[in-house]
């Protein structure tokens, strides 16, 4: 463990890290105006004037404006989230929340999702600011609250309420793509150009109170029970769209395997395998039970989460499906429900963000794919913005990266960090 100094990339992430961020769900969460104000001073002692924008209280979003040197030019917004999820310490082998470096790796609650790109884009603006220069066009930077609680309560309202922060702005870049992956000990960076649907979704399942020695065929949790493992093993069919299938073609030219057979062709990616099979079909996992208050009370009612992310434009024909599985007796109640989104491998700014890899891994071949997740790219949909997911990161073949989204003893290189940094800078300059 050390506190040696760090590349200021590091260390800013470290600092975020350190500030707990946690997001809760239901409006509960911690530390968002903390690191807003920490993001907005960076900001200022480059020379910017940051805005915020509370919708609510300590919901805290940040946005600043960089002249590009044409402003004929549609904007780039270049954004990130502040939040996290919480993390259980006990789970952890370092505190989560005290950014320990370790093994040349920077540990904690959001070294993967998302602290490492926040500070990226801060340190990669500073760079061309510092030595005096601009980016091609005007760069709109956001750090939005909330996103790890589907943005309701972030980026939702930001883009209603303050949607003259993006004028302008016709592209965005985000998290969750521009890492590399190993296929077959050929190293390749994956680009993301689509994310799948997301419907939160709360299974309620009702019966009879009574008595806990009773015999009971009302019981509210059986039901409900029965309902969730039907859903948890359901294996949803592959469902290929235009992105999944150029990333098939991808990693059939890096492993020389036929493309007929996604699940196989996505293990040939070793760590990253579980990450890309959940792009070729809808997924839907139960993650949340609530039910009962005593041990000897049947209760009435029983509840569960289930968080659904569908293939773009099968929103409807999955939800009918899911009515299907759990049986009329289950009422199912939509929480939260938002867009998918696919946008073509080209354009210019695709073509700049291939480039801005290239010379700095030449040689390496970037593939598009479909984010299983989502990210605050939806919000500005709504805007009419198209949003990517560029966080560029060289990493070692054998660090699951993809696994520790949302998942234990969180961690990245301090070289990725410092590669990533390089990348961006170079990305913004050109683009």
């Amino acid at each position: 463990m050390s506190d040696s100094p760090l590349p200021e990339v590091a260390r800013i992430a470290r600092d975020l890290i350190r500030i707990d961020t946690s997001n809760h769900g239901g409006g509960r969460s911690e530390g968002e105006r903390e690191a807003a104000e920490y993001v907005g001073a960076h900001l200022e002692s480059l020379g910017l004037e940051p805005e915020y924008y509370e919708p609510l209280p300590r919901r805290t979003n940040v946005m600043a404006r960089v002249p590009g040197r044409d402003p004929r030019r549609p904007a780039l917004v270049v954004h990130g989230h502040l939040d996290v999820v919480p993390a259980v310490a006990e789970e952890w082998s370092v505190d989560p929340f005290a950014g320990v470096v370790r093994d040349g790796m920077l540990w904690g609650r959001g070294a993967v999702d998302m602290k490492n790109m926040d500070a990226m884009i801060l340190t990669a603006v500073a760079d061309l600011l510092r030595a005096g220069e601009q980016p091609e066009r005007d760069l709109i930077l956001a750090f939005f609250a909330d996103e790890e609680n589907g943005g309701v309560e972030g980026s939702g309202l930001v883009v209603r309420d303050r949607p003259e922060w993006f004028a302008g702005a016709t592209e965005a870049i985000s998290e969750v793509g521009g890492y590399s992956i190993t296929v077959d000990d050929h190293r390749a960076y994956l680009l993301q150009v689509g994310e799948k649907a997301l419907m939160w979704l709360r299974l309620v399942a009702k019966g009879r109170a009574g008595h806990g020695s009773r015999y009971h065929e009302e019981n509210a949790i059986t039901r409900l029970a029965e309902a969730v493992l039907a859903i948890g093993r359901t294996r949803w069919p592959i469902r290929l769209t235009p992105t999944t299938r150029a990333l098939l073609q991808g990693l059939g030219e890096l492993s020389g395997r036929p493309v007929d057979d996604p699940d196989a062709l996505a293990a040939a990616a070793g760590p990253a395998e579980a990450f890309l099979r959940s792009t070729f079909r809808t997924t839907a996992n139960p993650t949340v039970l609530q039910a009962g208050y005593k041990h000897n009370v049947i209760p009435a009612t029983a509840e569960a989460l289930v968080d659904v992310r569908v293939i773009p434009g099968t929103e409807d024909d999955v939800l009918a499906r899911l009515q299907e599985i759990v049986g009329d007796d289950i009422e199912i109640q939509t929480v939260v429900r938002d867009i998918g989104m696919e946008t073509p491998f080209s354009g210019k700014l695709v073509d700049a963000m291939v480039a801005a890899l290239g010379r700095h891994d030449p040689g390496v071949p970037v593939i598009p794919y479909l984010l299983g997740a989502g990210t605050d790219n939806k919000a500005l949909a709504s805007l009419g913005i198209t949003g990517y997911g560029f966080a560029p990161l060289r990493l070692p073949a054998d660090l699951d990266f993809t696994g520790m989204f949302h998942g234990v003893d969180e961690r990245v290189p301090l070289e990725s960090l410092e590669f990533g940094r390089r990348v961006l800078a170079d990305l913004l300059r050109s683009c």
